[in-house]
């Protein structure tokens, strides 16, 4: 089978499948947001990312110390989705023999801001030569009660954080010629694309307070991340359109923004079911986070959304998917 035919889901499953086999200290491997290893007393949560020139962003279009900051966030976000702090983290880079070293200093310096806001420690990675810029960066951390994706259970209601959709409208704006400094409500979206900021303490709160049946953090749409939650979990979801997050300056900017909430990619936003007799844990941590509840998980296998009238209807999957021709 070629990749070009191969789904992402799909070559994941393979991949799982050959490997199903697992020690006994091994708590979570494939197909969650890390793999969660028991070692002594700590349960260790490790995640990688790989980021390509070219797939995943535009070295004219990127500023270097922003790519910096993101190509750890995103991996942070990973360990916050599973409940977990981020301590340490591996760097590797390959570079192509052209590469400007100011690019790379400011790649450092912006990769380093982000460590220091987080307390993770650069330990240790590789560098190569390469066509393409490529970027791989590994995170480990820590969690006492880990947040899987496959807790969810009929009528546990569905919560996001933040506001969903910014990241699309900012790549959008970004290939339109929009750059930071240039409109103050367009900074808003570009700086979600470019420098995205994760509630990364949320998922070791939601832990803490045993709030959250299952979560996933938002990285390829909220259609594609639900379905991958739902798919874990053996349930469906009923998604409330009217409730989705959304920044006020959107509509400025889209007619229609609720498709980019939907399916729109790169938020990084934590996605969690809760039971009913954890919401009073959900009331506190709104008054430090934006958190909205956005629908509920029903028996039936599948994924619908509902309008303000009440009607439902199947939600199609149009996030970004890895070997896939288009992004939405």
């Amino acid at each position: 089978m070629k990749l070009k035919t191969l789904e992402e889901e799909e070559l994941i499953s393979a991949i799982r499948r050959e490997y199903s086999e697992l020690s006994p200290e091994v708590i979570v491997g494939i197909g969650d947001d890390a793999a969660v290893i028991k070692f002594g007393k700590k349960h260790l949560i490790v995640t990688k990312d790989v980021l390509l020139e070219g797939v995943h962003f535009l070295v004219n279009l990127h500023p270097p110390y922003l790519l910096g900051r993101k190509s750890l966030y995103v991996n942070l976000s990973d360990i916050a989705a599973m409940g977990g702090v981020s301590k340490y983290s591996l760097l590797g880079l390959g570079l192509p023999p052209k590469t400007d070293p100011d690019w790379l200093k400011e790649y450092l310096s912006g990769f380093k801001s982000a460590a220091d806001e987080q307390g993770v420690s650069l330990v240790g990675g590789d560098v190569s030569e390469s066509k393409r810029i490529s970027i791989s960066v590994s995170v480990i951390g820590e969690g006492k009660k880990i947040i899987q994706r496959n807790g969810a259970e009929e009528e546990h209601l569905i919560f996001v954080s933040g506001s969903l959709g910014d990241a699309a409208q900012g790549l959008i704006l970004l290939k339109k010629g929009y750059r930071l400094g240039d409109d103050e409500r367009a900074d808003v979206f570009l700086k979600a694309f470019l420098d995205p900021c994760p509630p990364v303490s949320l998922g070791s709160e939601l832990s803490r307070f045993n709030a959250a049946s299952s979560m996933i953090d938002v990285s390829d749409g909220l259609s594609v991340d639900l379905h991958h939650l739902c798919k874990e979990s053996g349930v469906g979801a009923e998604i409330y359109v009217d409730k989705l997050p959304l920044s006020p300056e959107i509509n400025r900017f889209q007619k229609r923004p609720y498709r980019l909430a939907l399916h729109g990619g790169e938020d990084y936003q934590l996605l969690f079911t809760v039971p009913s007799h954890s919401l009073d844990s959900i009331e506190k941590l709104k008054k430090k986070y934006r958190i909205t509840f956005i629908g509920k998980i029903i028996k039936e296998k599948r994924i619908l959304t509902v309008d303000r009238r009440g009607k439902r209807k199947p939600l199609e999957i149009q996030g970004y998917q890895h070997f896939k021709k288009s992004k939405t």
